[in-house]
């Protein structure tokens, strides 16, 4: 049927003439639009004979290029082209002429109403999807250079990359990879190294914290202070000194022990000081020198014996104990240099013999000044003499002899042992000749300002004085009451220099100074006696005589 129907197409119209298109209104629906039809085919086309769809689209060219000859003829093999063909080789003649012109014209102006409302409502998209599209024109062509260059340097970077990986690789040896590690190391313990580093500060704040506390006042809120500062400054001291054991090569740590041992010496000078002080009781002295015994361990008994020998019991310490009282009671014994001013001109003008004038002249002959010297110097140094020595025993019991022992037998063995000149001898504590000091200083103040006091009671109220002060370090083993007849001895010879009175004179001047201290001695011990029998609470109508 189809090749019929191709041969009736042929004897109707002839051949296709080129120059001439007939005007046959189902030649030209024939043509399909360039646009795809929308229009859906509802009975299933089945494969026509490519031998029929091929002479139909050959008898077509003509009408396509004469029709439509700016616009791209259609393929032959397009599937579109090929089911429209099929169709047209299903429908009659008479469709043809009727219903397929209608139909096309439809779906024509069905796609031209989509078209519009697309336009319409996407003509922005469509509008920016061009302008995208011809730019993609000149992008793309870059794109691909760069592509191309990115491949032609590939093997060049992968080169750099291999280069660079070499070179910083943790496990090679490279000072710039040191420093940034020490940078990073840095940077994730900056606060760690700030307390570091802010470790002398707060040492010498306590230090300074603590002496300031102790120098205001002596109450028991600033010595809580002080001994807590003191407590941690010792502890912050202990802290870097552990950092310089773990860390010995690191140079800030050796910088941070060099300034905490500065500040430690600060410290121990600032301890020293405090034990210079008038107003120290026995615990403040007791504080005082167990913190030296931490900052200043040199000074200890352990170093002392480990290192010469030495036998005292109390090191270094003791000794500097009392080195810094004298220190103390020589100031308070300056405090009186007003009076001793007053004394030395009485003394002056008693050695030259100057006539006082008459309004002077008693006191002057009586040595009223020197003995209100006397009396003040008495006083300041029995109480400071007996507070040095009580707080030494209180202090070093260790360097005191065990109960038992005597004084003797070290010296014995010694002797015998080394000789009298050999350096290794144990040294004797520095309380065995620290009263002997006292005395001598006590004895030479008297023997220079007693001879200017000529009145009998106030000589017999100095001597008292005197007995006195002797009987209270007599309860601490160092009793000198006996020493007061070579004062009145000496006293006795240098009377005897600087007078010009006969023979019989001076004879008579001797046994009244005899008459004197034996008189002092005796009037001191009924006293001591009457005060001893008080204390013990026996009754004072009894008779009490004296020992003497």
């Amino acid at each position: 049927m189809a090749d019929g129907y191709m041969y009736f197409l042929l004897t109707l119209h002839g051949p296709p003439n080129t120059a001439a298109v007939p005007s046959f209104t189902h030649l030209d629906l024939l043509y399909p639009q360039p646009r795809t039809p929308t229009y859906a085919i509802e009975q299933s086309v089945t494969p026509f004979n490519v031998t029929m769809a091929d002479p139909l689209y050959e008898l077509l060219i003509p009408y396509f290029d004469a029709q439509d000859a700016h616009s791209t003829r259609p393929s032959p093999t397009d599937p579109v082209t090929l089911q429209y063909l099929a169709r047209l080789t299903t429908l009659p003649v008479q469709a043809l002429h009727s219903s397929e012109p209608q139909s096309l014209s439809q779906s024509s102006q069905s796609i031209l109403r989509s078209l519009q409302a697309l336009s319409k409502r996407s003509h922005r998209a469509i509008i920016s999807s061009n302008d995208h599209l011809s730019h993609l024109r000149t992008v793309l062509p870059n794109i691909a250079h760069n592509a191309a260059t990115i491949h032609s340097q590939l093997p060049q970077l992968d080169t750099a990359a291999q280069s660079f990986a070499k070179k910083y690789s943790k496990s090679a040896e490279n000072p710039i990879l040191d420093r940034r590690r020490k940078a990073m190391l840095l940077a994730r313990n900056i606060d760690r190294v700030s307390d570091v580093l802010d470790l002398p500060n707060l040492l010498s704040s306590a230090i300074s914290s603590s002496s300031a506390a102790t120098t205001q006042s002596s109450s028991t809120t600033s010595s809580t202070v002080s001994n807590a500062n003191y407590a941690s400054a010792l502890d912050l001291y202990a802290h870097i000194k552990r950092l310089y054991t773990l860390y010995p090569n690191s140079q800030l740590i050796s910088t941070l022990s060099a300034q905490a041992e500065q500040e430690m010496k600060s410290m121990t000078t600032n301890l020293i000081t405090s034990l210079q002080s008038q107003g120290i009781k026995l615990a403040g002295a007791m504080r005082t020198i167990g913190w030296l015994r931490r900052v200043a361990p040199e000074l200890d008994e352990a170093w002392s014996t480990r290192q010469s020998n030495i036998g005292s019991g109390e090191g270094s310490l003791g000794a500097l104990f009392l080195v810094c009282r004298l220190a103390c009671l020589e100031s308070m014994l300056a405090a009186l240099d007003p009076l001793k001013e007053l004394a030395d001109q009485e003394s002056s003008k008693r050695e030259n013999g100057t006539a006082p004038s008459a309004p002077d002249k008693a006191s002057w002959t009586q040595g009223q000044q020197t003995e209100k010297y006397l009396k003040k110097y008495l006083e300041v140094f029995r109480e400071q003499s007996f507070a040095i020595i009580s707080m030494y025993k209180s202090i070093f019991p260790s360097a005191l002899p065990a109960p038992g022992s005597s004084d003797e037998s070290p010296t014995t063995t010694t002797t015998t042992t080394a000789p009298p000149s050999d350096p290794s001898q144990p040294i004797p504590s520095a309380l065995a000749t620290f009263p002997l000091h006292l005395i001598q200083t006590l004895f030479d103040t008297l023997r220079t300002y007693l001879p200017n006091v000529t009145d009998r009671s106030s000589r017999d109220s100095l001597l008292t004085q005197v007995l006195y002060c002797a009987g209270s370090l007599g309860r601490l083993g160092a009793d000198f009451s006996m020493m007061i007849a070579l004062l009145e001895e000496e006293l006795q010879s240098h009377d005897e220099e600087g007078s010009d009175d006969d023979e019989s004179s001076d004879e008579i001047a001797d046994e009244e100074v005899d008459e004197e201290w034996v008189e002092v001695m005796k009037k001191h011990r009924v006293q001591a006696s009457r005060l001893e029998l008080l204390a013990s609470g026996v009754g004072t109508g009894n008779r009490v005589t004296s020992p003497v």
